[in-house]
């Protein structure tokens, strides 16, 4: 409690109190060129900002292009370009509803190629389907060289070959002399069912080339290849946006207009299926649209609910107008100041100015505060002056701190973070500074015009609502640092969310669209993307992805050509050159008499019978026969011909098919389609494999989880998952680096301004206490802090240590006496919380999720802060005023009464002498018809300590 005792002198005159008293009697004298000045100073910083100020809308620029994992994203942009795809989702009962929609969709998105490019709904194959055998195995390809050799004489032209009878004693000819058994049996039961099947009551065919089926199946899925998933359900278009210059944040919005307006057209016209559309282009676009409208929205509420904490703290719209043009002039120089330092403004930086009108308005209603209360008794001149020395100081140390707390963040390595530190920080400054220079003479010229019959609005009478309380300190504080430790304990429950999309407005569909996606089919549009110099790098890389338990699947296209070139080509030109001359159709095959093939048939049946294992081809055989025994002759020879006639015509068919995917020329990336190959080969022919995680990738723990698996196997892996991991551990760092960068230097300015470390202590308190308060409330109430609402750090402290300076300067202004918070100290503190946190409150009123958040957090941090300062500290400085009370009893009973307003600062009778000076060498001032005379003494001792 020692501490706490000073001299007078060193209580009443703080370092800044001269130098701060003479430069606002300067503008009191000339305000009309102050104002001139500053408003062409103000004009100078537009000027320079419309011609040299740039706008980054790259969420790269936020980012250290120092950083590991930033140049591994910077190489990646630099080989396959920065744009990502928007992804147009239908959903249905199956393909055969969803197919006929994708490529509806396509169609029309392909008329407008201005907007849309990359548009790709299927894989297309068709222009590599004609090299299609080098798809097939070496062994197949063989296989398909023996079975051709096998039916030379049909290929010939030899169509008798395919007569049923002849073909059925060939194998049992084959059968009778051991060879081939099981082969053969096969082959008699397959011929013998497929002529059953057209000898029924409804006749069908039954391929009998079954041995064709394998490759030519293989070879057919070359045609297209539709990307759809869920079995069939859910069907993706992918595409990717025109970005416009012209359109800031949103430069694909005109495309993402007219991509909703072409999905509505098309679902118009298929009702069956919904069409959603999603995609981290289109989830950016809704966000910045989504912010937009909400921070429209919470500016009106902000500057109505502003407007009115002016009004009913300041009882009037005067002083809180010549409080804004300080502001706004301010903030003019603010933009001079960023063009020429930075340069720039980025997607995070734009947000200086919500800041600025935050924080920067707060040192002129300290400011007026104090004035309001000084001019009802003296000359605006004195009242200014007075106004300087006592909460002049008070302005510039919360300058300096808040400045300070902004200004720390530029040390950090988050480059978005860095910038706006450096910037908001400048900023602050600035709005000081107007404060300090551009109000007073304003505040001179508005109360130079007001008649002397009207008096100031008083103020918010604050001081008169905490008085109460102060009447028991030690009860007071006990009760709230109960209150504060009991809340303290729900820091244990705080939590950080690192989820983007729980930042996201409620109710988007692209957003909605994501999680269904995820929570459906393990579907994301977020991928790692590994980037390899071959095909086998690539390959093998594959098949280690796949076996993580956290990939889900990859994709890529090197395997879309095929290997081993050199030895496929001569077995594939020797299967184009056998089928070279094929005819258009087959020849009229003979047909054997009914009766004649029923006794090959029987033949074969009792050849089968004697087969192990021939048991059910005898059945089939005994049924054919059965079959042809009641059927009319006639009908009987047109369905054993128009069996013979199918048959061959499906034998040229297949031939047809082998020859059409017969060219010896292997593939190339020139027969894929080009949106494919332009998404996974680089400018420079580097491959690019994209891995899908399994699970919910947003979640931080899946996450870490993820991008840990996938650098075990690259660790040069990049994407957007990637991206946004080390994006957002490295802002959570760099917030809380900041905060104690910006501390320390606090601390530092305070030692500086006080030179006490009792009343720095005191001076952090209303922060330190606030920061408990708020981040137990944040765990209570379960709301996480997050990468939106994390920059409340750097406010919150700017904020609290704001507060609690102009309380410590009030106290020590105060001589003796038990301490009682000024009436000018409790309303600018009062006020300058209220409007904070209905300025950023009415965040709160916002979709977008993010925004509301840190309205939420902004608003429990300040009213914490508040709190501590207007109740927690007053009572402190209460408290310990106590044992500097018992220093003072003799002055008091020496007849030297305190004065019962702290506002009229020290004792008046102690200060007449300089009062006459004063007025000797101002006589000719003009003087307010109001002004009572112990006030005029007051203003003159204040003008004549400022001159010594």
């Amino acid at each position: 409690m020692s501490l706490l005792k000073e001299s007078p002198e060193q209580n009443d005159v703080p370092l800044l109190a001269g130098p701060l008293g003479r430069i606002t009697a300067l503008v009191a004298r000339y305000p009309v060129a102050t104002m001139a000045g500053c408003i062409a100073l103000a004009v100078i910083s537009i000027t320079i900002t419309v011609q040299r100020l740039g706008f980054r809308t790259s969420r790269l620029d936020l980012l250290n292009p120092e950083s590991a994992y930033n140049r591994l994203w910077i190489d990646y942009i630099n080989e396959f370009g920065d744009e990502d795809d928007a992804v147009i989702v239908v959903e249905g009962n199956g393909r055969d509803e969803l197919i006929p929609v994708l490529e509806e969709l396509s169609a029309a998105l392909e008329q407008q190629r201005h907007l849309f490019h990359a548009i790709l709904h299927e894989v297309d194959l068709s222009r590599i389907r004609a090299k299609g055998l080098h798809y097939l195995s070496l062994s197949e390809l063989q296989e398909i060289e023996r079975f051709l050799d096998r039916v030379g004489p049909m290929i010939d032209g030899d169509w008798g070959q395919l007569n049923l009878g002849r073909m059925i004693r060939s194998r049992c000819d084959l059968l009778a002399r051991g060879i081939g058994r099981d082969n053969e049996v096969v082959e008699i039961e397959r011929l013998a069912a497929g002529l059953a099947s057209m000898l029924e009551d409804e006749p069908r065919y039954e391929t009998p080339w079954p041995e064709m089926s394998g490759s030519i199946a293989t070879l057919s899925q070359l045609g297209s290849e539709y990307l759809l998933t869920n079995e069939g359900r859910v069907g993706f278009v992918l595409l990717r946006l025109a970005k416009s210059n012209a359109a800031g944040f949103a430069g694909g919005s005109e495309a993402i207009r007219t991509l909703r307006r072409v999905m509505a057209q098309v679902a118009a016209r298929h009702p069956q299926v919904r069409i959603g559309l999603t995609g981290l282009p289109v989830m950016e676009d809704d966000e910045m649209r989504a912010s937009h409208h909400s921070m429209v929205r919470a500016s009106v509420l902000s500057l109505i609910g502003v407007a009115c904490l002016f009004v009913a703290g300041f009882g009037g719209i005067r002083y809180p107008l010549a409080t804004i043009v300080a502001l706004l002039v301010g903030m003019a120089w603010s933009f001079g100041y960023i063009t020429l330092s930075v340069g720039h403004l980025n997607i995070l930086s734009v947000s200086f100015a919500v800041i600025l009108i935050g924080l920067g308005i707060d040192f002129g209603i300290h400011y007026v505060a104090r004035y309001q209360l000084l001019v009802a008794r003296q000359r605006e001149e004195l009242a200014l002056v007075e106004t300087a020395r006592t909460v002049g100081p008070g302005v510039v140390t919360g300058a300096l701190t808040t400045a300070i707390a902004f200004f720390t963040a530029g040390l950090t390595d988050f480059t978005g973070i860095a910038e706006l530190g450096v910037i908001a920080g400048g900023g602050i400054l600035l709005c000081g500074v107007a404060a300090i220079v551009l109000l007073p003479a304003l505040l001179v010229l508005l109360d130079r015009r007001r008649s002397g019959r009207c008096p100031p609005p008083d103020p918010l009478p604050v001081d008169s609502w905490i008085h109460p309380l102060m009447q028991s300190p030690l009860v007071l504080l006990l009760a709230s640092g109960a209150l504060t430790i009991a809340v303290g304990f729900g820091i244990s429950r705080l939590r950080y969310d690192h989820n983007l999309l729980n930042l996201q407005p409620i109710g988007l569909e692209s957003v909605e669209l994501e999680r269904k996606l995820l929570a459906e089919s393990d579907q994301s549009v977020w991928f790692a993307l590994s980037i390899a110099e071959s095909r086998e790098e690539l390959l093998a890389r594959k098949a280690r992805f796949l076996q993580l338990p956290s990939v889900e699947r990859t994709e890529e296209i090197v395997s879309l050509l095929p290997v081993d070139h050199e030895a496929k080509r001569p077995v594939i030109e020797s299967i184009a050159s056998r089928l070279a001359h094929l005819p258009e159709r087959p020849s009229l095959v003979p047909v054997d008499p009914p009766e004649e093939l029923g006794r090959v048939l029987a033949w074969a049946q009792h050849l089968v019978e004697a087969t192990p294992g021939g048991a059910r081809c005898a059945r089939q055989l005994e049924h054919v026969r059965d079959l042809l025994r009641r059927t009319p002759v006639a009908e009987c020879y047109a369905r054993i011909s128009g069996y013979q006639q199918q048959m061959a015509g499906d034998f040229l068919s297949r031939l047809h098919a082998i020859r059409s995917m017969a060219n010896p020329d292997p593939p190339e990336l020139s027969d894929l389609p080009e949106s494919l190959v332009h998404r996974f080969v680089g400018q420079h022919g580097r491959h690019l494999l994209k891995i899908y995680a399994r699970g919910n990738i947003w979640d931080m723990e899946a996450l870490e989880r993820f991008v840990r698996e996938v650098r075990s196997v690259d660790p040069r892996a990049t994407g957007n998952p990637l991206q946004t991991y080390e994006a957002s551990l490295q802002m959570k760092n760099s917030y809380e680096e900041a905060a104690i960068y910006s501390l320390l230097a606090i601390l530092i300015v305070l030692v500086i301004d006080f030179g006490q470390l009792s009343h720095v202590a005191l001076a952090v308190l209303p922060v330190g206490l606030g920061a408990l308060q708020m981040f137990g409330l944040l765990g209570l109430w379960d709301i996480p802090l997050n990468p939106a609402n994390m920059i409340v750090l750097p406010l919150i402290l700017g904020i609290g240590v704001d507060d609690g300076v102009h309380i410590l300067h009030d106290y020590r202004r105060q001589m003796g006496g038990r301490y009682r918070i000024s009436s000018s100290t409790a309303s600018s503190v009062l006020i300058t919380s209220l409007t904070t946190m209905v300025g950023f409150g009415s965040l709160m009123s916002a979709s977008h999720q993010g925004l509301r958040s840190l309205g939420q957090v902004l608003s429990i941090g300040v009213a914490c802060c508040l709190f501590t300062s207007l109740v927690m500290l007053p009572g402190i400085l209460t408290l310990l005023d106590r044992g500097r009370n018992a220093n003072d009893t003799d002055a008091r009973t020496a007849g030297t009464p305190r004065s019962q307003d702290a506002d009229n600062g020290p004792h008046e009778a102690s200060h007449e002498a300089g009062t006459r000076r004063y007025d000797r060498r101002h006589e000719n001032m003009p003087r307010k018809s109001s002004e009572r005379e112990p006030r005029r003494d007051l203003a003159g001792w204040g003008f004549s300590r400022l001159r010594r």
